[in-house]
C-alpha cells in the first residue's frame, strides 16, 4: 500500500502531529499516518470525488474514521487556519505545490512543518520556501520502478537547527546528482548548437550550475 516514496514522507512527519494530506488520492498516506500513531489526526483533502470516495472506503476498511477526515476540496482551502500543524503534499508538480501554498496562506503560516514531495520542479518548491519565511530543515530520497524523488522538509526560519541532513548519507545521493547532470549536460549540448545561446546568461549559469553539482558528485566519492 506505501512505497519508499511515501515512507520517506511518512518518516518526516513528527509524533503526534495532525497533519493535513494534501491531494490525498485513495488515502494511503492518512492510513498509514493514523495507523502508525505517526499522527493524531488527519485531515485528507482530495478535490476529485471520484480517489476521494475510494480513499473513504479504504480509510473505513482500514476501521480508522475516528482519526481521518476527508473533505472534499481544493488543497488547503478546506481548511481552517490552527486545524493541522503539519502540511503534506506529495505526489504533484512543484508549480502545483507552490500554487496550493499559495492560496490558503493563513493555513500554511499556522503550520510549523511542511513535507513536500515534488514530482518535478523541485527550484520552484524551494524558491517559494526560502521566500515565504520557511527554511529546509532536512530532506530525503526515495527511488521507486527505477525513478528517485526528492523530499523535502520545512519548518519557519526562526527554527531550523543546523543537522546534518538525511539525504547526505542516502546511498541514492551520487545517483541522483549524476542523473541531474546529465540533464543539464543534454541542455549545454543543445544550447551549444546556438551562437545565439552560446553567449546567452542561461547558458553560463547552466554551465555554472553543472559545474557545482560536478563538484558536489566529486565530493562523494
Amino acid at each position: 500500500m506505501t512505497d519508499a516514496r511515501i515512507t520517506a514522507v511518512i518518516n518526516f512527519v513528527r509524533e503526534g502531529s495532525r497533519v493535513a494530506d494534501v491531494g490525498a488520492d485513495h488515502g494511503y498516506l492518512s492510513i498509514e499516518l493514523a495507523a502508525s500513531g505517526r499522527a493524531k489526526f488527519v485531515t485528507a483533502t482530495e478535490k476529485n470525488l471520484q480517489p476521494l470516495q475510494a480513499a473513504r472506503k479504504n480509510i473505513s476498511a482500514a476501521g480508522l474514521d475516528n482519526l481521518i477526515d476527508t473533505r472534499h476540496g481544493d488543497g488547503l482551502q478546506v481548511l481552517s487556519a490552527g486545524e493541522v500543524d503539519t502540511i503534506c503534499i506529495a505526489g504533484m508538480g512543484g508549480a502545483l505545490i507552490t500554487k496550493i501554498l499559495d492560496e490558503s496562506p493563513e493555513v500554511v503560516q499556522s503550520a510549523r512543518q511542511l513535507i513536500l514531495q515534488p514530482m518535478n520542479a523541485s527550484d520552484k518548491v524551494r524558491a517559494w520556501i526560502n521566500e515565504n519565511g520557511w527554511a529546509v530543515d532536512d530532506e530525503d530520497l526515495a527511488q521507486v520502478a527505477g525513478i528517485i524523488y526528492e523530499i523535502i522538509s520545512a519548518v519557519k526560519s526562526s527554527e531550523v537547527t543546523p543537522k546534518k541532513f538525511k539525504r547526505a548519507s542516502s546511498p541514492l545521493t551520487k545517483k541522483f546528482l549524476s542523473q541531474r547532470a546529465q540533464k543539464l549536460r543534454r541542455v549545454l549540448d543543445e544550447m551549444s548548437k546556438s551562437p545565439e545561446a552560446r553567449t546567452s546568461e542561461k547558458f553560463f549559469a547552466t554551465r555554472d550550475a553543472l559545474n557545482a553539482l560536478q563538484r558536489e558528485i566529486d565530493g562523494l566519492t
